[in-house]
């Protein structure tokens, strides 16, 4: 069984409040700048170890990442100059 949500449980378009009423630009505005402000009090900030941990997986993602690619580009390089190194010779 599904439940449909009738229109004032519906959340609000940017604009458009959940009785009806079109707001003028900058009431809009005004109303997107709020909605904003509701979310931003909303997260949720990581603590200092948190942080350090969070800072060293992403910094070890990106080393491996190098590692990665800087060797796919040397074997992609090597077998490229022995293709184009044997047709060169005439």
């Amino acid at each position: 069984m599904t439940q449909t949500l009738t229109v004032d449980e519906q959340p609000d378009r940017i604009g458009v409040p959940s009785d009806g009423k079109k707001r003028g630009f900058f009431g809009a505005i005004f109303l997107y700048v709020r909605q904003v402000i509701a979310e931003l009090r909303k997260v949720v900030k990581p603590t200092r170890g948190e942080l350090f941990k969070m800072t060293g997986v992403v910094l070890a993602f990106v080393a491996v990442m190098i590692l990665l690619i800087t060797g796919l580009d040397l074997l992609f390089g090597s077998i490229t100059s022995m293709i184009f190194s044997g047709s060169a010779e005439q």
